[in-house]
């Protein structure tokens, strides 16, 4: 018999969890009670935002569900940036809520919110237990609902009566592995259909993935000479320097690529929605009628068909499926041209163009590209600098790029973090704007006390630059809104317990940047880079009339 807050403590050690992420709380008292002995690290944050972010990084790192606890109402709301990240990019999640105690429920009790209700279009599951001695099989369901189908968060509010109710009888807890079918035949199937594209294209992306599938998907593309596209911020998903990576469908895609994706025949999607960033707002495949036929491989039903006509599908997991496609013999040999035009584009595209200023982002993130090991863990949040990142970055093996499909700002700052806990051996580095990083510079603070070291790099243009852009594409020449005073980055890292360094011509970098590595410790590279720069291939005074 323990008291609920051990049950649930308890719970999850079984379910194998190693790490939560929390800001703590009065309304949960009893799981950190339940916590002190449990052999489960408790990374404590200093902002529920970021705390949320940092379990959704969890579980694109480990496949397993990432973990928060928070306390009600505005440690929630704080929280649901984090569960969003976790809804657009199909990572498995749990965040649990301290709620008010169920005898006060409907009177608008201090902190009260009905969490069904505020999280219920975030979450796959919003849920409040209401008997501590369900408390087990609550955990055990989350944990199974986050990671089946298409993995996602959920959000169960523990009220305080429950957790600190005594005497509770522990559930058994367990996970479930659910008997695979074979793929064997779904794979001819769509081998055979595929063969008969006289422009075929495989994408992939999505959630289930793994270093085995990404090799898997090398030998079936190298067998059967077929170009190999990956979605948004999935690029580490197939090695970059394989002679069939065709390139990404990001925000600022290739337009060649861009070009391919609209002319090709037959696309073979795999664990990808193929969602708006990747078909540029629904103009490359045309939901209402697409040019292309579509083979749709995704791990939840719902999901196919749902926005495209599709001509085959199966409903499985992208890396099993990967793994059943490498086993094909050759089909055909008529794709050699197109798929050697597909890498001669992805490699012009890598030529740097050369950026204003005397720091350029192009020729840091070449050299990064070029010096960093290959396991390496690039991580950022939102904002123009990241084009650079997508563009010049060659990605060479899986579990190495940590970024949010759903374009949250402040989430490569707490993702690095905890790239930084969980692979400790590991380089772990965040690019981050200006404004991006100070969403969540806080957790500074929680980096020092945990032992996170990732290097974090400022990109200081003084402005929120991707809003900048638009402003002046739309209303040139009234800047509102767009402008930001900025602290002393490196400095505010010092004062943190960190290292810091400002950058402002570009051969600085290289050696700025061994030097935090030898720090040992958390450190921020500032660079001050030209305001004129925009993007890649736009600069602020070439979009003013």
């Amino acid at each position: 018999m323990s008291h609920g807050g051990k049950i649930v403590a308890d719970a999850l050690a079984q379910l194998g969890v190693k790490r939560i992420f929390s800001v703590p709380g009065e309304s949960f008292l009893a799981v950190l009670d339940g916590l002190y002995e449990s052999g489960i690290e408790n990374v404590v944050c200093r902002q529920e935002g970021g705390a949320a972010m940092m379990a959704e990084a969890q579980g694109k790192l480990t496949g397993e569900p990432g973990i928060a606890f928070v306390t009600r109402g505005p440690g929630a709301t704080n929280a649901s940036a984090g569960v969003h990240v976790a809804r657009q990019d199909s990572t498995p999640m749990i965040l649990f809520v301290g709620q008010i105690d169920t005898a006060h429920r409907d009177r608008e009790a201090f902190q009260e919110v009905n969490y069904r209700s505020a999280f219920g279009a975030f979450a796959k599951w919003a849920t409040e237990v209401e008997d501590p001695a369900r408390l087990s099989e609550y955990v055990r369901r989350a944990y199974k609902v986050a990671m089946s189908g298409r993995p996602g968060p959920v959000v169960v509010a523990l009220p305080e009566n429950v957790l600190s109710a005594d005497r509770v009888e522990a559930g058994r807890v367990a996970k479930t592995a659910p008997q695979k079918a074979s793929l064997a035949g779904p794979a001819r199937a769509a081998m055979e259909w595929l063969v008969a594209a006289e422009r075929p294209l495989v994408i992939v992306g999505g959630p289930h993935w793994s270093d085995e599938a990404a090799k898997s998907l090398e030998t079936f593309a190298k067998k059967q000479g077929v170009p190999v596209a990956v979605g948004f911020r999935r690029q580490d998903y197939f090695d970059n320097r394989h002679p069939n990576y065709a390139g990404d469908l990001n925000v600022g895609a290739n337009p060649r690529l861009a070009k391919r994706l609209k002319e090709a025949d037959r696309l073979l999607v795999l664990g990808s929605r193929l969602g708006d960033i990747e078909t540029q707002g629904y103009t490359l495949v045309d939901p209402a009628a697409p040019t292309q036929q579509i083979f749709h491989v995704h791990a939840d039903e719902n999901e196919i068909g749902s926005v495209y006509p599709v001509e085959g599908s199966l409903a499985a997991r992208a890396d099993d499926f990967a793994s059943e496609l490498a086993t094909l013999p050759p089909a055909s040999d008529g794709w050699a041209e197109w798929t050697a035009a597909a890498r001669a584009d992805y490699e012009a595209w890598l030529q740097p163009q050369q950026s204003p200023g005397d720091v350029k982002l192009e020729e840091v993130i070449g050299w990064l590209s070029d010096t960093l090991p290959a396991d390496a863990i690039l991580t950022n949040g939102a904002g123009n600098y990241a084009a650079w990142l997508h563009r010049y970055f060659v990605y060479k093996q899986y579990g190495t790029q940590l970024a949010p499909t759903s374009g949250s700002m402040g989430y490569g700052f707490p993702a690095a973090i905890a790239a930084s806990l969980e692979h400790p051996d590991r380089q772990v580095v965040c690019l981050a704007g200006d404004g991006c990083f100070q969403m969540t510079l806080n957790e500074m603070s929680t980096a020092v006390q945990s032992d996170a070291k990732p290097i974090v790099i400022v990109v200081n243009n003084g402005r929120y630059g991707t809003i900048r852009m638009h402003q002046e594409r739309t209303y040139p020449g009234r800047i509102s809104g767009t402008m930001l005073a900025n602290p002393d980055f490196a400095g505010l890292a010092v004062a943190y317990g960190g290292f810091g360094e400002r950058v402002t011509t570009g051969d600085q970098f290289a050696d700025a940047f061994e030097r935090a590595a030898a720090s040992g410790k958390l450190a921020v590279i500032e660079l001050v880079v030209d305001e004129d720069a925009l993007s890649p291939s736009l600069t602020l005074s070439g979009l003013k009339p």
